[in-house]
């Protein structure tokens, strides 16, 4: 039997378990996401600036599909994640992607999400675009592209006849409060992940949280990291967790978090500088509890 392109190169977010909601604070955006896929004949595009968590907004679509928690006409479905990269990085791609449109005809309850989607507009003799509209104008296919802003205006726009089957949903970046409380709420996935622990109260852990969000603001960012809340401050924290792990701990404590802001590459160096001392005064009642000292040179050690 032939193999099954969908099995080889897709992903089913809808089979994921999901430790917590991975679309924190973001209903407004699956809701308008829920509403395109309803909208015959329309599939969606997410757009905005790097690292806000589009598809995340995805992954939040499939948790509420896993537990029916979607319209009834969305029930049941299934979102396959396409790993373009792998699909069109081999010889013979073209004859994959047909393989790929035909085996989708004789699906149901499909929707596809493929990110950084504008890589396949226009792509050389290949155009994966073109070869799913006719699926996406029957509306036996839905999908959900993912892009950044520029890379939207730059390369999608310009197909006219794409674009009359997707609807822009856009994604904007989360609010400092937003981005606290994704990082709490994200809190239980990174412990699972690492076995580490954050051991402190819900007060300590949430101004834990507000520092790392302020220190990563967009005027204190370092412009062409291009990232954006909340991976920025993601990256943050789950540096301090590989600084315990790196350790074999398994709590982190202030040592490692001062530790990921003061190696932070996101950041510009004099802005770490000031962070660190507001760090000091912020948590001095923490970090001397822990028998942490800080040293003349910004160096802690137990």
């Amino acid at each position: 039997m032939e193999d099954s392109i969908l099995k080889r190169y897709a992903d089913d977010l809808t089979a994921v378990e999901y430790i917590t909601n991975p679309a924190i604070a973001r209903e407004k955006e699956i809701k308008n996401l829920i509403l395109v896929l309803l909208t015959p004949e329309k599939s969606a595009v997410l757009v905005g600036k790097p690292g806000i968590g589009k598809t995340a907004i995805v992954e939040g679509l499939a948790y509420k599909i896993q537990r029916n928690d979607v319209p009834i006409a969305l029930q049941r479905f299934k979102i396959l994640r396409i790993n373009t990269t792998s699909l069109l990085g081999e010889n013979d791609e073209e004859n994959r992607v047909l393989k790929l449109v035909e085996e989708l005809k004789n699906q149901d309850k499909i929707i596809l999400f493929i990110d950084e989607i504008h890589t396949l507009i226009g792509n050389g003799s290949l155009d994966l675009a073109n070869m799913f509209k006719e699926g996406l104008s029957r509306g036996s296919i839905k999908m959900i592209g993912a892009t950044t802003t520029d890379e939207y205006e730059r390369y999608i726009l310009r197909d006219k006849a794409f674009m009359r089957r997707f609807d822009k949903v856009d994604v904007l970046e989360p609010t400092p409060e937003m981005c606290v409380q994704i990082l709490m709420q994200t809190l239980p996935k990174i412990e699972k992940q690492t076995g580490a622990i954050l051991p402190y109260t819900d007060f300590v852990k949430e101004n834990i949280m507000k520092f790392i969000v302020n220190m990563t603001s967009e005027y204190k960012r370092i412009y062409e990291i291009s990232s954006r809340y909340p991976d920025i401050a993601l990256v943050v924290l789950r540096q301090a967790f590989s600084n315990a792990i790196y350790e074999n701990k398994n709590q982190v404590g202030f040592k490692n978090i001062y530790d990921a802001i003061r190696f932070s590459k996101a950041v510009y160096p004099d802005v770490i500088k000031k962070e660190l001392e507001v760090f000091k005064e912020t948590f001095k009642e923490e970090l001397a509890q822990e028998n942490v000292i800080v040293d003349s040179v910004n160096y802690l050690h137990d």
